[in-house]
């Protein structure tokens, strides 16, 4: 039974991650409400505003403690506030900065004046860097598809989102992954004479910036390593926009907005959902999660501390650990079983009983465990509510209907489990009838022969375990139709397979051996 605790304790699973685990991850790490304290230490406030509107959707208990903060350091520094900091390379802009009025500005609202992007282009013309002089060509590019060419009359949206870009490049605030994919772009752009899917980096640098300030935007682009990482950001931003300040606080915390969007579009809501629980416990709960890029196994398994540690450091070996003890522990227990109710049974049949039979049983049972105490491994991933779609926003409009909050469960719930543990009750029972009929047959004082035929009278009874276990499938498939439970194919058939497991051993393991004896004692009766 030891053995058994211990592998139902150990918090560790194949293809998701137990809280406990984000709890020893995120144990003594920098929580989001420091995270966002060590930003307003850094004169970054914009940034600092996502971070404390996340650490109040994660209810960080310091929470309270940053927002004093942050009000106090807005009116102490309000002329920093619309751009969400200071540098140096906003200077060019000055021309088109507004009085500092403590509220926040997307970047973008700075550009639309014709004497911000002219000295903004005046700023540019004279860098030396290859990378920025490409940027600026793609400006005199006619040929479109989303953005009206911006030389033409409403190409103002172009104009800006091609400086904005090359002063962000300038002023080496993209990642050298991202760099390296943009250049590479434009330069097929000028190449070609036509922007195509440079259009959509611009589209999307416009997205981000019609919602971002300054520095909010050059700390994500920051550790964003890819085109699509900003894509699926934009795409984020557009779809899910109540979800951007938990999801930028991520980014920033990991250093890491690849693997942040990753996880949004692989798991959608859910996503999100384990996203908030993990920035609930710190930077390292976060780190893991995005890391292992595995959903969360909340309400469906264990969640105790005991072992945590040891699984987070050494993740293969507690998996081979925890499904060892379970085989050991299942093991131990037939053999104890075997040994108190059919030793006598054994003893009568003498070699009737392998001795490898609750070896079988235990590896079959472990085996069962293991698929059902993975929630995700049977369960195929859902439709993601995030996932990229292929649409054509108007230029301007970012809005994006809400999406439908209802998401199909990934996590199999009790209903499930009980159905399961039910079905299997009873084809353990059926199994110990068997067995003891068959010591009832052995022990009566009769011929071989005799016995042999009683034996065959059984066989109605040997088979009962499949004709339990259809009867369990049928009837949940039928109350299911009928509405009366909830639809759930793996609790309905998993009563057919043990009833065809519970037969395969009965008959396999202890009928056709007995009977095997039996014939061979009726042959040297006859012989003698």
């Amino acid at each position: 039974m030891g053995l058994l605790l211990v592998a139902w304790l150990l918090p560790v699973n194949v293809k998701s991650l137990n809280p406990a685990l984000l709890r020893e991850a995120g144990r003594g790490t920098t929580p989001v409400a420091g995270f966002g304290r060590d930003l307003l230490q850094r004169d970054k406030p914009g940034p600092a505003a996502l971070v404390l509107e996340a650490a109040r959707q994660v209810a960080d208990p310091a929470a309270p403690e940053l927002g004093t903060a942050f009000e106090a350091y807005a009116a102490l520094h309000a002329d920093l506030m619309p751009w969400g900091g200071w540098d140096v390379a906003l200077e060019p802009l000055l021309a088109a900065r507004p009085s500092g009025d403590g509220r926040s500005q997307p970047v973008l609202n700075f550009m639309v004046t014709q004497q911000a992007r002219d000295n903004l282009r005046r700023y540019l013309s004279v860098s030396r860097l290859p990378g920025v002089q490409t940027l600026l060509r793609t400006a005199a590019l006619t040929t479109t598809q989303r953005f009206v060419p911006a030389g033409r009359p409403g190409g103002q949206p172009l104009d800006a989102v091609i400086l904005l870009t090359a002063y962000l490049w300038q002023t080496e605030h993209l990642a050298a992954g991202l760099q390296r994919e943009v250049r590479a772009q434009a330069e097929a752009a000028v190449a070609s004479g036509n922007l195509g899917e440079l259009e959509d980096f611009y589209l999307d640098v416009l997205t981000l910036g019609k919602r971002l300030n300054w520095v909010q935007l050059s700390e994500l682009l920051r550790t964003t390593g890819s085109l699509a990482t900003v894509g699926q950001f934009a795409h984020l931003a557009r779809l899910a926009p109540e979800h951007l300040p938990v999801i930028y606080t991520a980014a920033l915390l990991t250093r890491s907005a690849d693997g942040v969007a990753a996880y949004l579009i692989a798991f959608g809501q859910p996503g999100a959902e384990h996203l908030r629980l993990a920035l609930t416990h710190g930077e390292g709960a976060v780190k893991q999660l995005v890391t292992r890029q595995a959903p969360v196994t909340a309400g469906a398994g264990p969640e105790f501390e005991w072992g945590a540690g040891f699984a987070l450091r050494h993740p293969e070996l507690a998996l081979l650990a925890k499904y060892a003890a379970f085989l050991g522990g299942v093991f131990l227990l037939l053999r104890a079983v075997d040994l108190r109710l059919f030793r006598p049974v054994e003893q009568l049949l003498r070699a009737g009983f392998p001795r490898m039979g609750s070896g079988l049983i235990a590896a079959i049972l472990t085996f069962l465990f293991f698929v059902f105490s993975e929630p995700f491994l049977l369960k195929a991933a859902p439709l993601s509510d995030y996932s990229l779609r292929l649409s054509i926003p108007v230029i301007g409009a970012t809005a994006a209907p809400t999406p439908d909050p209802s998401t199909p469960a990934t996590t199999m719930d009790l209903s499930t489990i009980l159905s399961i543990t039910l079905f299997a009750a009873i084809q353990v029972g059926m199994y110990v009838i068997c067995l003891l009929k068959i010591a009832e047959v052995a022990r009566q004082d009769v011929e071989p022969a005799t016995k042999l035929k009683l034996m065959d009278n059984e066989e109605n009874l040997f088979d009962g375990g499949l004709y339990i276990g259809i009867a369990g499938t049928a009837t949940a498939l039928v109350l299911q139709v009928l509405g009366l439970i909830d639809a759930n194919l793996l609790a309905a058939y998993s009563s057919n397979l043990f009833g065809i497991v519970c037969v395969a051993l009965v008959k396999i393991r202890h009928v056709r051996p007995y009977k095997r004896q039996l014939i061979l004692a009726m042959q040297r009766s006859a012989t003698t």
